[in-house]
Parts: structure tokens; C-alpha cells; sequence
């Protein structure tokens, strides 16, 4: 037994000693990580941080899919404080809720149809909420470009005048400036950080700021007397925008509507005849009218779209 005591003693301390260093090991991490993150949300790429995100393993394994990604992309795009994962169990949640909801309030045929709707909704409220974020964007274009103008007269450099926009300016510009500011401060180029700004909000007016910004950063030139020019110009397409956006808000209603209108004629037959979507969906040739009127009106809704979307 004696013979065991010097070996157990060595082997005790030992591992009391890596103890102690994983432990320290582990603080120090927190530490770094934590010193990370405040850095981060200074510069504007971490400003989400501080929130504890839910569903980390869903979101782990989505984001190594296509599907996935494409998620992050666009979630990116919206300014929404949201994860893949997150948004991937919303859906779900929202998707039963709907099944749920049409299958007992009209009929249980109308179940999967809802569910449908509900991942098109899903779909369709990130591409609103993008198309929002950029027409906030192209609102304040304008005075973005007469930052940069006023800044590059002063002398300074592009820079140092993205710096400045990205603190003048209120969200989504001053959110989206100070993302382009922090890959800058990490040696990201200025036309890899603009471009991948114009990727990340598509429209025509920022491609042509960006355009105009990388190109007299590449060649010199007068930048600021370009920048004036594209001022005026961006002045003007916003309030061609206003108005084309005024003319054709009674077609947009109008899109809305007519959906709505034989969602509401289905709930009023099954109010005045209890029973009545039942009988219609038990059959083979009533799902049949069902799904082509069903389809009728989401043509509708398509070609009324198309035709009042007007590129200005």
C-alpha cells in the first residue's frame, strides 16, 4: 500500500494542476470573447449580441444547408434580430397554427392549403420587410450623398467620410455604413466593402453611388462635383418614386382584396350552411373546383402585381 501512496499523491496534484489551468483557460476565453464582442459592438457588426439567442441547435444545423444560407442572406437583408433557426421554428409554429386553425374553422381539406399559404406568407413578409429596408435606404440616399460630398470638400478622406456618415445618419443607412466601417477597420478593401453593401441592398440608385464612390476612389477625379450632381439627381427619382408610388396604391389595394374576397364568400356560405365546405371537399370533384378557384385567384393576384409594378 505504501508503494501506491507516492504515485496516487503525484497523480492528485497533477490533475488538480490541469484543473486549475482549464479552468483558467476557460475564464480567459469568456474573457477574450466578451472583450471581442463589446469591440464588435462598437464598430456596429455585433449590435445583436446581447440578446440570448434561442434554438442554437436547430440554427447550427440549418445554417450548413443551402437552404440555410439562403435564410441568413436574406434575414441579413431585413435588419430583423433574427436567426435562421429562429425564423425556420416561427414558420413551423405559424404553419400549424394555420393548419390547425383552417382545418377546424372550414374543413379539414383546407388544412395542407393553409399550410401552404402560411411558408408563402413566411416567404413573402422577408421580401416585404427587405423591399421596406431598401426603400428606407433609398430615401435617405440623397443625404448620404450630401455627407460624403460635404465631407470630401473638407479634405478628408473616403474613409474617414463613411466613418462620419455612418454616425450622422439614422438606421437602416447608419446601420448599414457602419458594417462597411467595420470591414474597413478589418482590411476589407473599400470596393469590396461597398460592393458587397449594393449586394446586400440591391437598387439602382445605390449601385450608381457605389459605382460613382469606387471608381473616383480607384481614379481620383472631382468627386465631390460628382457626388453634388448624383445628389440632385437622387433628389429627383425619390420624388418620381412618390408619386409613381401614390398613383398605383389603389391597383395595390385592389391586388389585396380580391383574395380577400373569396376567403370571406367560403367563410360566409359555411356560416349560412353549417357544414357546407364538409360536404363540398368530401368529394374528388369539389377539391377539384376548389384547387382551380384557389388558383384563379392567386393569378389574379400574380397579374395585378405584375402590372402595377412599374422600375422607375
Amino acid at each position: 500500500m505504501d508503494t501506491l501512496a507516492l504515485p496516487t499523491i503525484v497523480a492528485t496534484l497533477l490533475a488538480g494542476a490541469l484543473a486549475v489551468a482549464g479552468i483558467h483557460a476557460y475564464s480567459s476565453g469568456r474573457a477574450q470573447r466578451r472583450a471581442l464582442i463589446d469591440r464588435l459592438s462598437q464598430t456596429g457588426r455585433a449590435g445583436t449580441e446581447g440578446r440570448r439567442r434561442r434554438f442554437t441547435g436547430v440554427d447550427r444545423r440549418l445554417r450548413r444547408t443551402g437552404i440555410g444560407r439562403r435564410i441568413e442572406l436574406k434575414l441579413a437583408a431585413t435588419g430583423l434580430d433574427l436567426t435562421p433557426g429562429e425564423f425556420l421554428v416561427s414558420m413551423a409554429a405559424v404553419v400549424a397554427g394555420l393548419w390547425l386553425l383552417a382545418s377546424s374553422v372550414l374543413a379539414p381539406f383546407f388544412g395542407p392549403l393553409a399550410g401552404l399559404v402560411g411558408v408563402w406568407g413566411a416567404n413573402a413578409f422577408l421580401t416585404w420587410q427587405r423591399n421596406r429596408r431598401i426603400e428606407a435606404f433609398i430615401a435617405q440616399l440623397p443625404e448620404l450623398s450630401r455627407v460624403l460630398a460635404n465631407a470630401t470638400r473638407a479634405g478628408l478622406a473616403l474613409r474617414t467620410a463613411l466613418d462620419m456618415a455612418a454616425e450622422e445618419l439614422d438606421a437602416p443607412a447608419g446601420d448599414e455604413l457602419a458594417k462597411v466601417a467595420a470591414q474597413l477597420a478589418v482590411g476589407h478593401s473599400i470596393d469590396d466593402a461597398l460592393n458587397e453593401l449594393a449586394d446586400r441592398l440591391p437598387s439602382r440608385e445605390l449601385v450608381v453611388l457605389v459605382t460613382t464612390l469606387v471608381l473616383s476612389n480607384r481614379a481620383g477625379g472631382a468627386v465631390v462635383s460628382s457626388l453634388q450632381n448624383l445628389t440632385r439627381t437622387l433628389e429627383e427619382r425619390k420624388e418620381t418614386r412618390r408619386e409613381v408610388r401614390t398613383q398605383l396604391s389603389q391597383v395595390n389595394v385592389t391586388a389585396y382584396t380580391v383574395p380577400a374576397i373569396g376567403l370571406a364568400a367560403m367563410l360566409l356560405i359555411d356560416t349560412i350552411e353549417p357544414g357546407a365546405l364538409d360536404r363540398v371537399t368530401g368529394s374528388f370533384a369539389g377539391q377539384v373546383a376548389v384547387v382551380v378557384s384557389l388558383t384563379l385567384y392567386v393569378l389574379g393576384f400574380v397579374a395585378i402585381r405584375r402590372i402595377s409594378r412599374i422600375d422607375v
